[in-house]
């Protein structure tokens, strides 16, 4: 018998559930947009014109690629600071009862409201944007490395212990290979907060970027493109959520 998850009917599901969605945004279309231009460049038929348009002419590929370029950016300045800082707090006690509340304030702060220091900060271009989604993304690997830190078993620690291993050793070849999972499970969630941070945060002084696209297409009034724009960001960012579920779900089976 095949495993609940790979019969021919959940296989399809996915499937079934994008065709409902499509259907029902043709259908809000055809009811409700059909007498107004404007409105109607919103249904999925210039929309999904568009989309073929950009991947016939690649006319969107230099703004794709600048978006992926600044979150995987920002995405490596919160893993180099969340990652390592999760470690320690998760094995230091006294890191965490000082860091705690402090944390979770900061966490609580809506990265957009930094868009004003950003720009002080750093001026225009790519730096702001880095920033905002690094501020947007550490939290997720933080918290998620402190979790999975805080969950390994005591066993293994106490085995390392018991042969003599350094603090150092026993993070390194104890800790860290235990936590990839939570890491992983951090990184997607970090990778959702900045595809939605990234967006705004184009919109403040750069030229390129899907963000940008957006701001553009609006201030040309042609929503097909804008559309189109939102969905390639929805098909991106799902691709990226997979090789990450993808990765999570081969670590957990080794483990």
């Amino acid at each position: 018998m095949a495993p609940v998850d790979e019969t021919p009917l959940n296989r399809a599901l996915p499937l079934l559930g994008v065709g409902a969605a499509l259907l029902a945004w043709w259908a809000v279309a055809a009811v409700f947009w059909r007498g107004d231009p404007l409105l109607a460049a919103f249904g999925p038929v210039p929309s999904l014109g568009a989309l073929a348009h950009f991947v016939r002419t690649g006319e969107l590929w230099p703004h794709l690629l600048a978006s992926l370029k600044r979150v995987l950016l920002g995405l490596g300045v919160a893993s180099v600071v969340g990652v390592p800082l999760g470690v320690l707090i998760g094995v230091w006690r006294p890191l965490e009862l000082s860091t705690h509340a402090l944390f979770q304030f900061l966490r609580m702060i809506s990265p957009l409201s930094w868009m004003p220091l950003a720009v002080m900060a750093f001026g225009l271009g790519d730096l702001p944007v880095v920033f905002l989604i690094s501020v947007a993304s550490v939290w997720p690997l933080l918290l998620n490395t402190a979790a999975g830190v805080a969950a390994v078993d005591p066993k293994r620690l106490l085995l390392a212990r018991s042969l003599c291993a350094t603090p150092t050793e026993t993070v390194l070849k104890v800790v860290v290979p235990s936590i990839l999972g939570p890491i992983l499970t951090g990184l997607r969630l970090a990778i959702g907060v900045a595809w939605i941070v990234l967006v705004p945060a184009e919109m403040l002084g750069v030229r390129s970027g899907l963000g940008y696209y957006i701001l553009d297409a609006r201030d040309r009034l042609d929503y097909a493109e804008l559309v189109a724009v939102i969905l390639v960001i929805g098909l991106v960012g799902y691709a990226l959520d997979s090789v990450l579920r993808t990765a999570h779900r081969r670590w957990a089976i080794t483990h």
